[in-house]
């Protein structure tokens, strides 16, 4: 080899090294690891895979991360400021650059009252304190509401989720919630039906929701976070909830405008009674309707 070839290697050679310590030494967003969203032993919560959408025991089952908030009570109809945070389970923050994009959001907050008739579904945004993630609410019912977490974190790049309870002082509200797959929200006619007609414990089952405007007129199906809609199914007893997107995800493909109708599936493991809320975006207008149903044993 000739001086020349020789420093040419040499120069190739430091060149190579320069480019590997300043991408070694680049800020790669989180320093967060997988392990950071592991725990040992049994009865712990496990990751989700988005595309097997199951019902999760939440609140009986060991999280990985902790979640707590500030105040932890509201008033009826008062809009309240909160904190949450959100920690590993050995105490290290997670912020927006420890969190990946899902269905266009890095955190989904779902709120659902005592009796699952009030159901809210929001965002936090970012505080300037790591960990920290504020929100305004205003819950419409007294008595303990259930806060569930959605998220899914980069280190693992699967779904993740907690919760956490907020007080709302007076007296809680009692409904008799019997079984009904219909309802009506303005001019707009809905109804979720069952794969055969009934839906049991520890079976996939599929899900369609038909969409009607009460004079025949055509629907306009908007885009709710990325889809044509969300349904969010909870147990009775809020032990935990199963987050739903149709299988029509192109966007550009809309359903039927004059009778639009979308499928989604499920998979409940305990029988018992539960509601699926569904979260549409109707005519520019975003609108909750409710479904309850028994799950056959």
């Amino acid at each position: 080899m000739n001086p020349n070839q020789r420093s040419q290697t040499l120069w190739i050679t430091i060149g190579a090294i320069a480019v590997f310590l300043a991408f070694r030494w680049m800020p790669t967003g989180t320093n967060l690891a997988h392990g950071d969203f592991r725990l040992e032993g049994d009865n712990v919560l496990e990751f989700c895979d988005p595309a097997a959408p199951q019902f999760l025991p939440v609140t009986t089952a060991r999280s990985p991360v902790s979640f707590d908030v500030t105040p932890g009570t509201g008033a009826v109809g008062e809009n309240t400021d909160f904190v949450f945070r959100l920690a590993t389970s050995s105490g290290k923050p997670i912020g927006p650059v420890d969190l990946l994009v899902a269905h266009t959001r890095k955190l989904h907050l779902m709120l659902v009252d005592p009796s699952l008739t009030d159901y809210q579904h929001i965002h936090p945004t970012a505080g300037e304190v790591p960990g920290e993630w504020h929100v305004s609410f205003a819950p419409k019912l007294a008595g303990a509401y259930r806060v569930f977490a959605d998220f899914t974190p980069a280190a693992t790049a699967r779904g993740l989720y907690a919760t956490v309870d907020i007080d709302v002082p007076g007296d809680s509200a009692s409904f008799d919630h019997r079984p009904n797959l219909k309802g009506k929200v303005d001019e707009f006619l809905f109804e979720l039906s069952f794969d055969e007609g009934r839906i049991r414990a520890r079976e996939p089952t599929d899900l369609t929701l038909s969409i009607r405007h009460q004079s025949n007129e055509v629907v306009q199906l908007g885009q709710v976070m990325g889809a044509f809609a969300h349904l969010v199914a909870f147990d009775e007893n809020r032990t935990g909830f199963a987050h739903l997107h149709p299988r029509e995800t192109d966007l550009d493909d809309p359903p039927d405008a004059q009778a639009p109708e979308l499928h989604f599936q499920i998979t409940i493991p305990q029988s018992g009674r539960y509601v699926i809320w569904a979260q549409i975006v109707l005519n520019n207008v975003e609108t909750f309707v409710p479904f309850w149903f028994e799950v056959l044993p």
